[in-house]
């Protein structure tokens, strides 16, 4: 495709940036040979059914202890992973000028000096800021009443000589004494926790190791709490030591028996108790530690009983309780007695109301806030002491909302960070009182934007059932829709996760080359209440892909791109969908972006020694002893349907220390798909041999990974004829 294209002819020029020029060192040069794969079929019998894995080998018997420490990895395999990586690396070299180009363009719109908006807490204020070219912030407090800000944690100069460093969590205790954190130097996810003593600057010299990162000072500040990890990556218990203890003081709280139930240990806004929550995406059970009673064996609020989920605040002298129960599809509250929590006390604060989801609860002394979405739009609800409630008003159409519990109980500020697609991040102080916001911040884009340059619109395509599904849309304003313009649509779609109307200073560099941005709602989700979750999971899943096909077509037929201009973008279970779509509609996309995906569904769900599969069998279904759970998944596992087709052209990207999607399923997945494409375009793989799940650490390095997967929409695009 030529520039004039996707340019969108000469009204782009306003918009034009350097990367324009750029763009046209993106035709190919001669490609290199693909890698080629060694098969050695592995034949597997399941439930009467059999299927060939002629790439198994790809897997290392020894994963785990690959996880924590890579170099440990077949050299077979490695060769095979730095021989994709060199491919990918040929084949888009005529982008690497332009890959530079966004990722400066992008930095650019990144305050190197950013700080967080302050949280204050007592006698302080705590936040993290950043030094000038850092790519990781520095903690720190200031006293309200004025005086020196007090350094808490340096990540920079903790990150210094390793090649990943991720702080997982951070806090301080409620006695303001200590500082905690949990830091990932692998990125497989196991954190190891410091603390240091604020009275002597000094890290206190027994860390707590082989952490999930989940970690809680009790009330008094006297003992932590954390979350363990188990070999096989699951949370599976939760200790507790004196804070100046060692591991010899530890002591086992709670042990998790279910192996499919995630667990993590927090305080209660109130710091009337410690909680305990267990779950999985079915059922779920609070235990409850009284604070004055830290060392006390925990209960449960209410047993755990199958189908139902609920969680838990605790407000003054009750608890409100979020729960399906009684059929509540959408959830509902419900207040019970700090005396008698259990189910049977159970009465109704908030009623159900079915496509109306109350998404989460915070409670503050005088006030109880529940942030509730529907049709694909959050709203805020506060609710006071005497039962009187209103909600806070926004005017645009379609915006994003979150809300931030702060620090403080009590207190009559709220507060909530609001964007959309065209409007940078604000951080909004929200006095429940007087009803008045104060902007403590906004997202400065240090390069400039004028949201007057752009538009946002909801669309609703519909489904081959009849179901209309949400797609927002960012594009620059009078953007002609007669199909020219380039669309890069992304979808996720899974676990309940919704996609929001929300800003992106990535998404930029797409939209002001002439791009249109848009974002999929698919079922799967719970954009539209938790039913639309429902219909897109196990033997409903099939709606997540075939919503995504619904969105492409509507948007086609709309104006917004063409099938030959049309890239999609999908990371993790997002990543399943862009497989999925890949081997259902592969005429509709020139181009397919598929980050960290989860393409081997039907061998992971079936491998009960990896992290997530026995947690995730409520998303999935248990193909090791439900057929019908088998016959689904393999009827969609984008690595088991692979056949002859005219794929697009793809880069699938990979994390060698990945616990949630491991670094196989891409390896394997475009090992198979190359031979299998019928259109000549390249299958790219992109291994990150020194990270995980969420790729590089720093501020920086991360946009280098969005900088080369927009790059390579960009050239696939152009060079949607080229083989």
């Amino acid at each position: 495709m030529n520039r004039r294209n996707w340019l969108a002819g000469a009204a782009a020029m306003a918009f034009a940036t350097p990367a324009a020029a750029a763009a046209r060192s993106t035709r190919p040069m001669t490609t290199p040979a693909p890698p080629i794969a060694r098969r050695d079929p592995v034949v597997i019998t399941q439930l009467g059914r059999t299927r060939t894995d002629e790439f198994a080998w790809m897997k290392d018997g020894n994963w785990q202890k690959v996880l924590r420490d890579p170099s440990v990895l077949k050299p077979e395999i490695r060769q095979h992973l730095e021989a994709e990586n060199a491919y990918m690396r040929a084949v888009l070299a005529p982008t690497e000028s332009l890959q530079e180009t966004l990722f400066q363009e992008m930095k650019g719109r990144i305050r190197e000096d950013d700080a967080s908006a302050p949280e204050p807490d007592g006698d302080y204020a705590y936040l993290t800021r950043y030094a000038p070219g850092a790519q990781h912030p520095v903690h720190v407090r200031r006293p309200r009443r004025g005086g020196a800000e007090e350094v808490l944690l340096d990540e920079e100069a903790e990150a210094k000589g390793k090649a990943f460093f991720s702080v997982g969590a951070a806090g301080h205790s409620p006695d303001h004494r200590y500082y905690a954190w949990a830091a990932d130097e692998q990125g497989s996810e196991v954190f190891r926790i410091r603390i240091r003593d604020l009275s002597t600057g000094q890290v206190l010299p027994s860390p707590v190791e082989s952490s999930t990162g989940d970690f809680t000072f009790s009330p008094d500040s006297a003992w932590l709490f954390w979350t363990w990890r188990d070999d096989n990556g699951r949370p599976a218990r939760i200790y507790r030591r004196p804070v100046r203890g060692t591991a010899d003081d530890d002591v086992l709280v709670y042990t998790e028996r279910d192996e499919g139930f995630f667990i993590g240990v927090r305080r209660s806004a109130s710091g009337r108790f410690l909680l305990i929550p267990c779950g999985n995406q079915e059922t779920s059970e609070v235990l409850l530690i009284p604070a004055d009673r830290p060392t006390a064996a925990p209960v449960p609020l209410e047993p755990r009983r199958d189908g139902v989920l609920y969680d838990v605040e605790h407000w003054n002298d009750r608890f409100i309780i979020r729960t399906n129960a009684d059929g509540a599809v959408d959830f509902k509250l419900v207040a019970a007695p700090e005396a008698a929590p259990g189910r049977a006390g159970w009465k109704d604060l908030i009623p159900h109301r079915p496509g109306v989801l109350v998404e989460g609860v915070i409670a503050f002394r005088r006030w109880m806030v529940r942030l509730e979405k529907a049709d694909a739009l959050n709203r805020i609800v506060i609710r006071g002491e005497d039962g009187a409630e209103h909600a806070i008003a926004f005017d645009e159409p379609a915006f994003a909302l979150a809300l931030d519990p702060g620090l403080e109980y009590d207190t009559d500020v709220l507060r909530f960070v609001y964007n959309s697609m065209t409007t940078p991040r604000s951080w909004v102080d929200y006095d429940m009182a007087r009803r008045a916001r104060t902007v403590v911040k906004t997202q400065d884009i240090p390069s400039g934007h004028d949201p007057s340059r752009y538009e946002t619109r909801r669309l609703n395509a519909r489904a081959a059932d009849g179901t209309e599904v949400p797609v927002f849309v960012l594009m620059r304003k009078g953007q002609k829709l007669d199909g020219s313009a380039p669309l890069l649509l992304y979808g996720y779609g899974s676990y309940g996760i919704s996609q929001e109307a929300s800003f992106s200073i990535r998404a930029l560099s797409l939209v002001d080359r002439g791009w249109i941005w848009a974002r999929a709602c698919v079922r799967g989700g719970s954009e539209k209440g938790w039913g639309w979750f429902l219909d897109g999971r196990r033997e409903r899943k099939m709606n997540t892909f075939t919503d995504f096909v619904a969105c492409a077509e509507h948007l086609h037929r709309q104006g917004y791109g063409r099938p030959q201009n049309t890239v999609a973008y999908g990371g993790s279970a997002g990543g399943l969908l862009m497989g999925a779509v890949a081997n259902l509609r592969p005429d509709l996309f020139t181009g397919i972006i598929a980050a960290v995906p989860f393409v081997d569904a039907l061998n992971t769900m079936s491998d009960a020694s990896l992290p997530l599969t026995p947690p995730e069998w409520p998303e999935w279904g248990n193909p090791l002893t439900d057929p019908k759970a088998y016959d689904t998944i393999a009827a969609y596992s984008p690595y088991d349907n692979i056949a002859p087709r005219p794929y697009p052209a793809v880069l699938a990207t990979g994390g060698l220390s990945d616990p949630r999607v491991t670094y196989w399923e891409p390896a394997k997945w475009v090992a198979r798909l190359r031979p299998a494409s019928t259109s000549g375009r390249p299958i790219l793989l992109k291994m990150n041999m020194e990270a995980g799940h969420a790729g590089a650490a720093g501020r920086f390095d991360d946009l280098k990974e969005t900088a080369l997967e927009y790059a390579f929409a960009l050239w696939a695009v152009e060079n949607r004829g080229a083989s």
